[in-house]
Formats: C-alpha cells, sequence, structure tokens
C-alpha cells in the first residue's frame, strides 16, 4: 500500500498531465472552429472538398469532445481517490498504462477482455 504522501504526489502528477491535455485539446478544438466558421462562400465545384473537409474536422472535434470527456471522469476520480483502480475489477492500473493514457479507467486484462466483442463485430460485418 502506497503511504499517504506517495498518493498525493501521485495524484498531482497525473493531475498536472490530465490538465494540460485538456488544455491542449481544448484549445485545438477551438482552433477548429473558428477555422470552420470563416470559411465563407465556396464555388460549387469546390464545394464537395469543402464539404467533407467540414465533415472530416466535425469527426475529429467529436473524437476530442469524447476524449474532454474521458480526462473530466479522470479528474473526477483523482478527486475521490478512485484514480488508477479499474472499474470493472478494482485492480491497480499499471503505472505503464496510465502513462500511456491518463484517463484509463479500466486495466489491460479488463480492456483486452471487452475488445474481442467489437472485434467480432466488425469481422461479421465484413464478412456479409
Amino acid at each position: 500500500m502506497r503511504s499517504a504522501k506517495e498518493r498525493a504526489l501521485r495524484a498531482e502528477h497525473y493531475r498536472a498531465i490530465l490538465l494540460a491535455k485538456r488544455a491542449e485539446s481544448t484549445s485545438a478544438s477551438s482552433k477548429l472552429v473558428t477555422g470552420l466558421s470563416e470559411l465563407g462562400r465556396v464555388a460549387a465545384d469546390d464545394q464537395a472538398p469543402v464539404v467533407h473537409e467540414q465533415f472530416v474536422s466535425l469527426q475529429v472535434r467529436m473524437l476530442e469532445h469524447q476524449m474532454l470527456k474521458q480526462i473530466d471522469a479522470a479528474l473526477d476520480r483523482l478527486a475521490t481517490e478512485q484514480f488508477g483502480v479499474c472499474a470493472k475489477c478494482g485492480e491497480d492500473i499499471s503505472p505503464k498504462r496510465l502513462a500511456a493514457i491518463p484517463w484509463a479507467h479500466w486495466c489491460i486484462a479488463c480492456q483486452e477482455r471487452s475488445a474481442p466483442a467489437y472485434e467480432q463485430v466488425s469481422s461479421n460485418r465484413q464478412a456479409a
């Protein structure tokens, strides 16, 4: 078991990482919205590529929004001292995983157990 001081230092370390990632993502998101709103009128021949670019940009924004929700949830877990504990099995999430994905809420084993369901659905669609 970790001492209270170690837990506090660990929590501050991850809080700083999560807040930096949140600020980075928020900044990128606001630049995207500004770029989309400044587009103006487009010639008829140029509309298809512009609409495609807008679609891709909005998809990226949606993914960033989902990541922001996960970061906020991780910050909430830090506040309640549940950060770094797998939401499925209750085991500690490895420091290596948290270094790669600090907002992870499942350990690697639980994440891998949940992945085959997605892979099976994906392979069934490809076979059809």
